[in-house]
């Protein structure tokens, strides 16, 4: 543990001749203040994290905010006044928001920048994922669930999806806040409170950097609204990006409208399925929440950095992150948890996998390759959907597609796509990871058939006698009858 509090040092010495002796230091190299003091290096802006050559050099400011020029100087501590005195929830969403923002401003790292959406993109998108209902109603059982097709830019995709990406990440951050007012020993805490909200303030801002460059950069990546297999945006309303289905469609060889139209499909689909089992949005995320329940955060890393922190090493704060402190608890509770929301995630995309597939085959000639090459995006992920494993403590990825592709085809074959969809009325109707390991046994295994048990439950409440007792008998009647 360094000398002063936290190891965040002490401030430089004034040197004895004002502003003048700090001209004449800093020309001479000597000086050196923090590049970064509250360690966010991965602010947009910020040149390379704060290190040489980014914008402003060793002014601390400037390796936050980016060039400061007069009139970006009140900006910039407005900026962070804001950080400091945060007091809402484990995440700083206006700052992921802000961050986020400027992330897709700046563009992917292919030179692609965002766009408004024009009339005729909005169009395309409204005729494909139309044409694609009207493909998908041959393939599922499940009517369509896309009350209304949009064309979203990036920035427009973030605005979309941050409630949803705060219901998932609050749980794993509100763990780490509580964990970072808890390193310092417990006789000392009652009177370093305004040190430990400062440092949770600290906390919620550095989650909210993080988040935000990684829903930036996913802005760039995804082609939907449903790409990582949860819902993400509005409920009932199918969402493509016209500016990265062109940069997905770029070098495969294969017309534009039919990569749009394919898109639109895997679109369509998951809104049918997500609009028609009312129960699989929440089955989804309480199994992310259940996860982050049995998270428990490295109090002993934290501790480590937060008392070795050294100013002239800003990026310190953020290469923990991303090194991660998480660590599942080795639980049967955990473990169940994981392979329930694994094995969701796999057969959300399998079903779509394979809906799709049956949809796009007889219409389009380049249904195989667009078929692979989305299996292949979707086990491979990201570069953000790798910074949201380390955030969140889990990757957001369908490992076992394939086999729940065959799976529901087979399951196709032998009960016909009434039958098979008509598994999604009921969580525990569906396939388990053990199914996934034995697809046949589970395809000609007899199924509990819910729907009857409903029914039988429906007729049984409907009738008189199990719905009133027997009336008590009326003395003055027994009176009567006596005489």
């Amino acid at each position: 543990m360094s000398d002063t509090p936290f190891g965040f040092g002490l401030p430089p010495e004034e040197p004895e001749d004002g502003d003048e002796g700090k001209k004449k230091d800093q020309q001479s190299g000597g000086g050196q203040g923090p590049a970064n003091p509250f360690g966010f290096g991965g602010l947009p802006g910020a040149g390379g994290f704060g290190g040489p050559g980014g914008p402003g050099g060793d002014n601390p400011l400037a390796a936050m905010f980016g060039s400061l020029n007069p009139t970006d100087l009140g900006a910039a501590f407005q900026q962070l006044g804001q950080m400091l005195s945060y007091e809402g929830g484990p995440v700083n969403w206006d700052m992921a928001k802000q961050i986020a923002r400027q992330t897709v401003s700046q563009g992917t790292a292919d030179g692609t920048k965002d766009a408004s959406v024009g009339p005729a993109e909005r169009t395309a998108v409204q005729e494909a994922v139309r044409l694609a209902d009207l493909w998908l109603d041959d393939a599922t059982s499940l009517p369509s669930g896309a009350g209304s097709a949009v064309a979203w830019s990036r920035a427009e995709w973030v605005e979309a999806t941050l409630p949803a990406w705060k219901e998932l990440v609050d749980p794993v951050a509100e763990r780490v806040g509580a964990a970072m007012g808890d390193v310092l020993p417990e006789e000392m805490q009652a009177m370093a409170g305004p040190l430990i909200g400062m440092m949770r303030s600290m906390g919620g801002a550095m989650f909210g950097t993080q988040i935000g460059q990684a829903v930036g950069v996913l802005a760039g990546e995804v082609v939907g609204s449903t790409d990582i297999g949860l819902p993400l945006g509005p409920a009932g309303k199918a969402a493509l990006l016209p500016v990265n289905i062109e940069a997905f469609g770029k070098d495969l060889g294969v017309g534009k409208d039919e990569v749009r139209l394919y898109l639109a499909l895997r679109e369509a689909a998951h809104q049918r399925l997500f609009a028609h089992v009312p129960w699989l949005r929440s089955h989804l995320f309480g199994a992310v929440d259940g996860y982050a329940r049995g998270i428990k955060v490295d109090t002993a890393k934290l501790e480590d950095v937060v008392g070795q922190f050294d100013p002239q090493n800003p990026e310190q704060l953020q290469d923990a992150l991303q090194q991660g402190m998480f660590q599942p608890e080795d639980t049967p509770e955990q473990k169940a948890a994981l392979a329930r929301l694994e094995t969701a995630l796999a057969l959300v995309e399998g079903w779509v996998d394979a809906v799709v597939h049956a949809a796009a085959k007889p219409r389009l000639s380049s249904a195989d390759a667009l078929r692979e090459t989305l299996r292949r995006r979707r086990a491979s992920g990201g570069p953000a959907e790798q910074t949201f494993a380390t955030l969140i403590g889990l990757e957001l990825r369908p490992r076992r597609l394939r086999d729940a592709s065959r799976l529901w085809a087979s399951l196709t074959d032998a009960r016909g796509v009434d039958g098979r969809d008509a598994l999604w009325a009921h969580p525990d109707m569906l396939p388990t990871a053990s199914d996934l390991d034995d697809p046949d046994g589970f395809v000609h295994r007899e199924q509990l058939d819910f729907s009857e048990l409903d029914k039988m439950l429906g007729e049984a409440a409907d009738k008189p006698d199990l719905k009133k007792p027997d009336p008590k008998p009326d003395p003055e009647k027994k009176d009567d009858d006596t005489e």
